[in-house]
């Protein structure tokens, strides 16, 4: 039976324990034909479904097939009589097909409905003691106690915390139903504890080791993992399951490239799957190819590549430009003799890239045209992969593939570039999409040729005309292309082509003389990376609002780096001063307004609230550009607010961010990254000031999902428009929050590398170092999950779903 439905749990519902829930997945991620029937003996129930997407699956694939996100909850009111029958069966109905899946006696169900929903997610010991983590469903209150192995009760304090991991495998309850626990004992730690858990309706015990031996710490964690596991055994097989699971109980927290494509390229089986596939739309795609004196072997492989697609209805237009006596005419011939679908043109001619793949496109008659190298490789689902999302959202006009490089002898692949979905900014930074680049036709022939001009950066300028021709650019987050790593080659050798990186200068100025942008365009720090200089042809008034909790000294040396380096003169300064306690912060206040008659002092007045302030701050603000600013933050350039002001002045634009360093010149903040660490997280903190970062992300500018409000400049209409910060997060990820409401008010969030500050981290607020603070935080965390859970949910955009969320530091996902 094809769609196989597995079930992960069985349990009652926690208020209603008339009502069971089954929970499980179908093979195919969806419900698709299926008929689930639930029988009580031969009575048969009716159900509810419920559907729930898994945040962190949502993006993997193994094998060319997606893991398990989509779970499904069938919820089945129990009959009075239910204890009087002998069992509970499912029955899964595909194609007429009839299959009993899932059973349950009478006697288990019994069991289970006396069973409490808790579990234990593990312990810690230090000098003081332990601490015991878990988490428990009730709709009452539930008593825990923790005993030695002898039977020694232990003296413990016992404090919640609120899991909202747990609440969404729980959709039933409220948040007052799902409770986390940290149980903490202050005494000689013990080998072995006991956990005992009661209520009025039951009790049950726990046992934990405390000591543990590395095996049987890799017992616990499979034990806590167990229910992913067991879903990953089921899609995917004992071998892949076994490698994942030496990855995580061994604790390695990285993979080599070699492992994750044994993992995640599509097997056999997988591939002769696509090849049976029927789309609704089965466009022709014509992959044009420019040839000059290419070696046979690497014809050949790459020939072969294209003729090895599942996919099968291309066409391969190859245009000779070797010239007079083509050492490769003869093989050209035979390949286009043996498969109609090879189309060759021959001349006579040395051509430049630009004209040959002209040649090439000319003869080619698909719906959509991809662009190849003639020396590199396809992956065999490359087509299937662009087909799939022809059919999946019909409007694509252009689609772009993650890609890696391959030796010379096509043995080894390796440097794999996981790239973002379209980002504008990054791509008049570097040309982020190389290959594959796939087109549709009619955009094509709005496009035109390939532009002779800008030879060595040809395909970089026609995916700039293309950007400036449609928006429905999709980006497929797979390894479809191996762009082979010739020592003579930008691939391996960047300054053997330097030409080709100042052609990719002019193609950027080019663009946006198209544009009708103002902006110059220069090498960057490395090569392949352009950096864009806006001339501002206004000086708009730039209010700078700066939250202060004594510190005066911190805040002074802010205000003076502005004072004696900005060349930017047209600003005023907003204190928002909260809290102080010291009288020398006040006497700099007085001090501060008599010698400089840009800076206003408001004062708030309650408690810290960091959006509240910074609203409050907004409504003194005179200017139409806001520069919010920690006053921990010292400027290093001396053009730095001129950098935020020229992207920042765009319309399309509604935030710009800087780069961030820490006091000893290592990376703080080079954009944020949503769902990293579980919400969001800085990129490459502690990386090199020197750093590039992961394809030059460091230094490049390039469209994020936020930036930090450390140092964030915004249009006070835009700030209006979303109504400013959320106050109902007070600390955390109200920065986060604010960009999130920005870009869906339609607007981009850009982080700007030439806009450099020190940052010295919230000297002046304290760290979150009490019950309270650390209570609110959690508070913070669930806030911005529930306001923006679809978001996390779908994964940023600016962000490869194939690189790690534990990390800041692109590495691959585990």
């Amino acid at each position: 039976m094809k769609n196989e439905f597995y079930v992960t749990a069985c349990r009652f519902h926690v208020k209603d324990r008339n009502k069971l829930l089954i929970q499980g997945w179908f093979q195919d991620n969806e419900f698709g034909k299926n008929v689930l029937s639930v029988y009580l003996d031969e009575q048969k129930l009716e159900y509810e479904v419920e559907q729930f997407t898994d945040i962190a699956e949502a993006h993997k694939c193994v094998n060319g097939r997606p893991v398990v996100k989509n779970r499904y909850y069938l919820w089945i009111p129990l009959p009075e009589n239910w204890r009087s029958c002998e069992k509970l069966k499912v029955v899964n109905e595909y194609n007429s097909e009839k299959k009993v899946f899932f059973t349950v006696s009478k006697s288990k169900l019994e069991k289970i409905e006396n069973r409490m929903d808790k579990f234990v997610d593990g312990g810690s010991v230090d000098k003081d003691g332990f601490k015991v983590v878990g988490w428990y469903v009730s709709a009452e209150p539930v008593k825990i106690k923790i005993y030695t192995e002898n039977g020694k009760l232990l003296e413990s304090e016992v404090k919640e915390r609120r899991r909202g991991d747990v609440k969404r495998q729980y959709p039933e309850c409220t948040d007052q139903e799902v409770h986390g626990f940290v149980a903490e004992c202050h005494t000689e730690i013990p080998k072995r504890i006991r956990i005992h858990m009661e209520n009025s309706r039951c009790e049950s015990d726990y046992e934990l080791l405390l000591k543990p031996s590395k095996i049987k710490k890799g017992i616990q964690k499979l034990k806590k993992n167990g229910f992913k596991a067991y879903v990953y055994y089921q899609q995917f097989g004992l071998k892949q399951t076994a490698e994942r699971m030496l990855v995580k109980l061994t604790k390695q927290d990285s993979i080599t490239y070699k492992n994750w494509l044994r993992i995640h390229q599509p097997n056999e089986k997988a591939l002769e799957e696509q090849r049976k596939k029927h789309f609704a739309y089965e466009p022709k795609i014509s992959i044009v190819v420019p040839l000059y004196k290419t070696p046979e072997k690497y014809l050949a492989e790459m020939i072969d590549s294209v003729k090895k697609q599942t996919y099968s209805n291309w066409e391969l237009c190859l245009s000779d430009g070797s010239g007079k006596n083509s050492p490769i005419i003869e093989k050209l011939r035979k390949y286009e003799k043996e498969d109609s679908r090879i189309r060759v043109v021959y001349t006579e001619k040395q051509m430049h890239i630009s004209e040959n793949t002209n040649e090439a496109l000319k003869i080619a008659t698909g719906d959509f045209i991809a662009f190849g190298d003639h020396d590199d490789l396809l992956a065999p689902n490359a087509f299937y992969e662009c087909v799939r999302v022809f059919n999946e959202e019909p409007d694509t006009e252009a689609v772009y593939t993650d890609e890696d490089k391959v030796t010379m002898d096509a043995k080894e692949y390796f440097q794999p570039h996981f790239k973002p979905d379209f980002n504008l900014d990054m791509l008049r930074s570097e040309n982020y999409i190389c290959h594959l680049f796939v087109v549709k036709r009619s955009l094509f022939e709005k496009v035109g040729f390939l532009n002779h001009e800008f030879d060595g950066a040809q395909d970089f300028d026609f995916v700039l005309r293309c950007s400036e021709k449609t928006d429905k650019i999709r980006h497929i987050p797979m390894v479809l292309y191996h762009w082979r790593a010739h020592k003579d080659s930008t691939a391996e050798n960047p300054e053997s082509k330097r030409y080709a990186f100042e052609a990719g200068a002019r193609v950027v100025q080019a663009h946006y003389k198209r544009v009708g942008i103002d902006a110059e365009v220069s090498m960057g720090e490395v090569n392949g990376i352009y950096r864009t200089k806006y001339n501002l042809k206004e000086t708009p008034l730039v209010s700078i609002i700066i939250p202060n909790k004594d510190h005066a000294a911190d805040l002074d040396k802010c205000i003076q780096a502005i004072e004696k380096k900005a060349t930017y003169k047209n600003i005023e300064y907003i204190i928002v001063e909260n809290n102080s306690e010291e009288q020398a912060t006040f006497d700099y206040y007085e001090k501060l307004k008599q010698n400089n008659k840009k800076v206003k002092v408001v004062v708030w007045e309650k408690e810290f609230n960091y959006s509240a302030i910074n609203n409050f701050g907004v409504k003194f603000a005179s200017g139409e550009y806001l520069l919010f600013l920690n006053n921990d933050t010292e400027i290093i350039n001396p053009d730095c607010v001129e950098e935020l002001l020229g992207h920042c002045m765009r319309d399309d634009v509604g935030i710009v961010g800087a780069r961030l360093y820490y006091e000893d010149d290592t990376i703080q903040h080079a954009g944020v990254i949503i769902g990293l660490g579980g919400v969001a997280g800085h990129a490459f903190p502690g990386a090199c000031k020197e750093d590039p970062g992961y394809f030059g992300r460091i230094i490049a500018a390039q469209d994020y999902s936020a930036v930090t409000a450390a140092c964030m400049m915004t249009k006070k209409s835009v700030f209006n428009e979303v109504q400013g910060f959320e106050e109902k997060l007070a600390v955390a990820f109200n920065d986060v929050d604010f960009c999130m409401k920005v870009r869906e008010a339609g607007y981009l969030v850009v982080y700007n590398p030439y806009a450099e500050l020190h940052h010295y981290e919230s000297k002046s607020r304290g760290l979150e170092d009490t019950e309270e603070k650390v209570q609110r935080f959690q508070g913070e965390i669930e806030t911005f999950k529930e306001r923006w859970g679809e978001f996390l949910l779908k994964g940023d955009p600016y962000y490869s779903p194939n690189l790690t969320l534990d990390k800041n530091d692109f590495s691959l996902r585990v």
